[in-house]
Formats: structure tokens, sequence, C-alpha cells
């Protein structure tokens, strides 16, 4: 199975926009669609949920949560796991300027834990002059992970620019995975990550994500499976080519808890 784990919808209602995610969509069994962040959280998610409703074969949403300026969302996760049917939670804390351990997202943490929501920190890039990127560090979650250990995390854009934490805290706890989000221009940075998951031992808490509409699935897929030969001339360290395709057909959603019977037609990587 193939699921890429971080994607975008700009705007649901949007025609040209819903065909271009749809496309992109076709080269992975399923993918996730992160809500974004937005000033109207509630009709945000109203819009995605409706959109991922239309296309149960192939989508997952995560509904954007902004635990702080929204006192109602530990008492209204119901409404947004049930109703909306929404499984997974989106975090921006550096785009919206709140501490990852606020008082009010440690219970929103607890409640999310309790009704078993994965839990998704969008504070990678790119990331707006007004956001706090002292809240975009990884080592931040470290207390969350600690209190609540069953409680799944991802760790978006592999927490960059900071991926030495990262790699620290998906080596420290069981359930924090890192968001592999891959950008095909860029092969040296793609390289140097790769290899220090690899070189850390935690090749296996690393999961496939395009990041669209910033990739697109397919083009992503390619990169990871053909920088290693861009280095068969030189005596630079590579990566088996079996870890590498371990992260494309990685089944996130079980990795995740998500129960579902989406993607039930396994597409698999393409040989090269």
């Amino acid at each position: 199975m193939i699921v890429d784990c971080h994607t975008h919808m700009d705007s649901p209602a949007a025609e040209a926009a819903a065909s271009d995610h749809l496309a992109a969509a076709e080269m992975v069994d399923v993918c996730i669609v992160l809500g974004n962040d937005d000033d109207h959280a509630e009709k945000a998610n109203r819009k995605l949920a409706e959109y991922v409703a239309r296309h149960k074969d192939k989508m997952i949403g995560f509904a954007f949560v902004h635990p702080v300026t929204d006192k109602t969302i530990n008492k209204n996760l119901n409404f947004v796991t049930e109703k909306l049917e929404l499984k997974g939670a989106v975090l921006y804390c550096a785009a919206c300027g709140f501490h990852p351990t606020h008082s009010r997202a440690m219970r929103f943490y607890e409640a999310a834990e309790e009704m078993a929501v994965p839990v998704f920190f969008h504070n990678g890039p790119p990331l707006g002059p007004k956001a706090v990127l002292d809240y975009a560090r990884p080592f931040l979650i470290d207390e969350v992970a600690r209190r609540f250990p069953n409680l799944r995390i991802v760790i978006g854009n592999m927490g960059r620019p900071f991926l030495e934490q990262t790699l620290a805290m998906i080596a420290k706890h069981a359930n924090v995975f890192a968001d592999l989000t891959i950008k095909p221009g860029n092969v040296w940075q793609i390289y140097n990550v790769v290899v220090s998951a690899y070189e850390s031992g935690v090749m296996d808490k690393l999961l496939f994500g395009s990041g669209f509409p910033y990739a697109k699935a397919g083009e992503c897929i390619e990169t990871l499976l053909g920088f290693n030969k861009l280095l068969a001339d030189t005596n630079l360290p590579n990566v088996p080519r079996g870890n590498i395709r371990s992260i494309i057909e990685r089944d996130t959603l079980d990795l995740l808890g998500i129960k579902s019977d989406r993607g039930s037609k396994v597409a698999g990587a393409p040989k090269r």
C-alpha cells in the first residue's frame, strides 16, 4: 500500500483545485488531506469533510484544530470524528503562534489520546514572517509524547529546519513518526535526510508524503527511488533500495491507528 500522508486542498470547493488533487492522488492508494490553517475552522473542516466524503475510497481527512482559541474542541471532538468523519487533527503551532504544550493544547491531546485520534504537527515550511519559529522545534513535543504515550504523533516536514531534533524524537518515542515530505528539486537535501535517518536507525519511523500542491506523489516516488543512482560514481554512502521502498510502501494508516477499508487495491511502488 502507498499512503501519501501529507496533502492539502487550498480550496475544496474549487473545481480546478479538486481536479488537480484528484489527479495527483492517482499514484497512491490513499492520501491524507490536511485541513489548512483557517480563521473559520468549523467552516473549513466542513468543506474538507464534504470533499473527502466524495472520495472515500481514496482520501482521509485531518481536521484543522486550534486548541487555544477553540475552547470547545475537546467537547466537539466527537462531532469532528463521528459527524464529519475526519480521522485525525492537524495543528499549526508556529503559524498560529501557540506553544505546543499550552495548557489548552495539553487538554486537547488528552482527549485525542482517549479517542485514538492521531495528531499531525505541521510546523515546517512554508512559514510566514509572523510565524513563531521557536514553537516549531520538535523537542517541544517531547513533553506531549511523555505525557500521552499512546497518542499517535506525526512531525510534519521532518521538523525542518530542526532535523536532528526530529530524528531524536522518533528514536525516543514509539508512537512518534516523521513525515518525509519530498521536494523533487532538492535531491541533495532528500539524500542527506534519508541517509541521516538510515544511520540513526529510524527508517521504520518515516512516512511518505508529497506536500501537495507543492509536489506530486508520482514525482516524489521517482525522486526517492532514483537518488541512489546519482551516487553511482561517488564514494558517498547510500541507502539500501529495500529501505527506501519500505518508506514508500509503509502502511501509514495502520501505524496511526486509522481503521479504514480505503485503499484495498494496492498499487505498489513503480519498478525501477
